[in-house]
């Protein structure tokens, strides 16, 4: 059997961010650790700030050989030259999207609690898919999802699968052995040291 590898950290901009300190703060924490992947969330709907919110992380992440995605904007991905696309609503744009992006584009997909929809996602073409809230928070609709979903993912189902969404100390070191990557947000970027709140949760792993 092989040994239990620790996940990874899959960063999680904020959906709002300014463009003048942010890319700093970015930079400083790829720095001190290993991150997998940087995920672009923009609240915005106006496509040039999306744009040079997307040119500012690119600069950043590849520099340091790490992977940019952009949330949803499927359209973005090859002229902004970005490494993909992350779906918010399941599995439903999978197919398309890869079809679209062609072999070489990462697509992940946020299934929320829906093993169905996780497993459509990855038979749909799907380079990993998430799943979260892990913890009660104020946000969306009291969703939680279960320990049990991501044991049951991590024995049966080879697409990696990341955990996301009000991570707590708890949910970490329960989760770590069967997550292969913690999608990590507003938990560091709201602290004063985002590096030293991220070394902190990685503290957690077992």
């Amino acid at each position: 059997m092989a040994e239990i590898e620790q996940p990874q950290i899959y960063l999680i901009t904020p959906p709002e961010f300014e463009l003048s300190s942010f890319p700093n703060q970015l930079a400083a924490v790829l720095d001190a650790h290993e991150i997998a992947c940087v995920r672009l969330v923009q609240a915005s709907r106006d496509e040039d700030r999306i744009a040079r919110a997307a040119d500012a992380l690119r600069e950043v992440t590849h520099e340091r050989d790490v992977a940019l995605v952009i949330e949803n904007h499927i359209l973005m991905v090859e002229r902004l030259g970005l490494d993909g696309v992350h779906l918010s609503d399941g599995s439903r744009l999978v197919r398309k999207t890869r079809k679209t992006l062609g072999d070489d584009a990462i697509v992940g997909a946020f299934c929320s609690a829906s093993r169905h929809d996780g497993m459509n996602a990855g038979e749909a073409g799907a380079d990993y898919v998430s799943f979260g809230p892990v913890s009660a928070t104020e946000l969306g609709d009291g969703t939680i999802v279960e320990t049990e979903l991501f044991q049951w993912w991590s024995e049966v189902i080879e697409v990696p699968v990341v955990a996301e969404g009000a991570l707590t100390a708890e949910a970490i070191r329960t989760l770590s052995p069967f997550t292969d990557f913690f999608g990590v947000g507003d938990e560091i970027w709201s602290q004063d040291n985002a590096v030293k709140a991220l070394a902190e949760l990685k503290a957690q792993f077992v």
